[in-house]
């Protein structure tokens, strides 16, 4: 760690992490900058690099955010949250250790990225934004976002998936691919019209490859902000395309694979601190804990990438 880095923090000299913790209680030289439950959490994360220690979820970490928010007056009872329903699979399943490092509530709201921007349009506010890069880049251009607290989570790709037991039909190749959608008696994906990214990408794609007509005429559509794989266990569809992740979410089915080669796309998701917020602090520390390794790997099991 550089020098001039515990000199802007009021922390040089410090040999351990218990001596970086007793400088930080003093709050003298680090408020200058910082609220004192933002340098806390600086100081204690800059603890574990210096020890190869991971920060994020980590227990020390989880112990003092609630100490500090609780003796400065800061707590924060609930944070709202708008988030793409592409990570939703793994982030309710990180949901509880989230709330119990900070010490409050999330109130998420799931939806896709284009309809949660109409949201925003229409004058609704929330502290934590996920949404895809496209999303978060629109944002930023009308000033609802905080300058510099983006943060790429994940990405995904686009897939197709059947009803658990069903023939897997060959999708390994664009030829291939085409085949399976001509020959599939349902096909159930976003409506583009939600402004779901698999919904729009495939909608332009069956018309790039010349069979739209053929396949709207066996479109089935999820309700907005839905998942295409409950259209298979309906028994509406046999084939359902969205991101992979959101197809995983749908029990009782299961991946057929991505799109062949060229076909494939891939969306990146962001997260940010809406501009208003009065919780930027917290906020920072959720999108921290999401890059820590325990939620790495749990977006990684729901099927989404990582930086």
């Amino acid at each position: 760690m550089r020098e001039s880095t515990y000199q802007q923090l009021g922390l040089t000299g410090a040999k351990s992490c218990t001596e970086l913790r007793v400088r930080d209680v003093t709050r003298r030289k680090l408020t200058e900058k910082w609220s004192f439950a933002e340098s806390g959490l600086r100081a204690l994360d800059l603890c574990c690099e210096l020890q190869g220690l991971p920060y994020g979820l980590n227990a020390a970490r989880m112990v003092y955010v609630v100490l500090i928010l609780q003796t400065t007056g800061n707590v924060v009872p609930e944070l709202k949250v708008f988030s793409t329903i592409a990570v939703r699979g793994a982030v309710e399943e990180l949901v509880p250790r989230l709330e119990q490092a900070l010490a409050c509530s999330l109130a998420i709201t799931w939806s896709t990225a284009p309809l949660l921007l109409k949201r925003i349009e229409t004058g609704e506010t929330a502290d934590a934004l996920i949404l895809s890069q496209a999303g978060i880049d629109a944002l930023n251009k009308s000033g609802k976002i905080v300058p510099g607290t983006e943060v790429t989570l994940a990405s995904s790709a686009t897939a197709v998936s059947v009803r658990a037991g069903a023939p897997k039909p060959d999708i390994s190749t664009p030829n291939a691919f085409v085949e399976a959608l001509l020959k599939a008696k349902g096909i159930a994906y976003t409506d583009p019209a939600a402004g779901g990214a698999s919904g729009v990408y495939f909608g332009q794609l069956i018309e790039w490859l010349g069979i739209a007509a053929a396949i709207k005429a066996k479109t089935k559509h999820p309700p907005a902000g839905g998942f295409s794989g409950d259209l298979l266990l309906s028994g509406d569809a046999d084939l359902a395309i969205q991101q992979k992740p959101e197809l995983m979410h749908v029990a009782g089915t299961e991946i057929v694979g991505l799109f062949p080669g060229e076909l494939n796309v891939v969306t990146v998701f962001v997260g940010a601190v809406m501009a208003g917020s009065g919780h930027g602090t917290a906020v920072k520390s959720l999108i921290a804990m999401l890059r820590s390794p325990d939620a790495v790997a749990m977006f990684r099991t729901k099927g989404l990438e990582t930086p």
